[in-house]
């Protein structure tokens, strides 16, 4: 039994390691975060670059999904979809994502180009 007046000792220890071990998670969680957005946006970067690749080398005459390919290769992206649809290349690239605590999956993203459409006149 505690006798009147004698300090509690030990409890601010506790609560203390406490916090820490949540702000630790936080912290790494925040990371896991920051790290997912940063490489969806080298996901959608490789893709536009991608597409505009591709559409260029198809006004030319060329190979648009071989182009297309090795402009994703030299942005740490791996081509995974490339559709010819008349002046217009559609293509899809995927990027290694973080993993974390066994999480395996890799970000996508899709992207279009080609010669832009004017709307017709009094439209």
């Amino acid at each position: 039994m505690r006798r009147t007046g004698e300090p509690e000792r030990g409890a601010a220890t506790v609560v203390t390691v406490a916090f820490a071990g949540v702000l630790l998670l936080l912290g790494a969680a925040l990371g896991v975060v920051a790290a997912l957005v940063a490489a969806h946006r080298t996901a959608q970067s490789a893709a536009d670059l991608a597409a505009l690749a591709g559409a260029q080398t198809l006004a030319i005459g060329g190979d648009a999904c071989g182009a297309a390919g090795r402009s994703a290769a030299a942005n740490t992206a791996r081509l995974t979809a490339c559709v010819v649809e008349g002046r217009e290349v559609r293509v899809g690239v995927e990027v290694e994502g973080p993993h974390w605590l066994g999480q395996s999956a890799d970000l996508t993203a899709q992207a279009r180009a080609g010669p832009a459409t004017v709307p017709p006149a009094g439209g």
